[in-house]
């Protein structure tokens, strides 16, 4: 199981990119951090989910 937010989902041995691509994230306006590290969107697709990581998206809003 991994943490996405604060919610358990299961997606250990899935990578980040796999699971951003299945979700609705917008990947020109988002960040993610991965048990407190900023991971690069050069990273995603290396980047393998594992059982109890924690993983952060913030998504970029613009507006004034």
């Amino acid at each position: 199981m991994v943490r996405i937010n604060g919610e358990w989902q299961d997606l250990a041995g899935k990578s980040l990119a796999a699971f951003l691509a299945e979700s609705a994230y917008d990947l020109g306006r988002i960040a993610v951090e991965r048990n407190g590290e900023i991971i690069p969107k050069s990273r995603y697709a290396e980047t393998v989910l594992e059982e109890g990581d924690a993983v952060e998206i913030v998504g970029f809003v613009g507006g004034g």
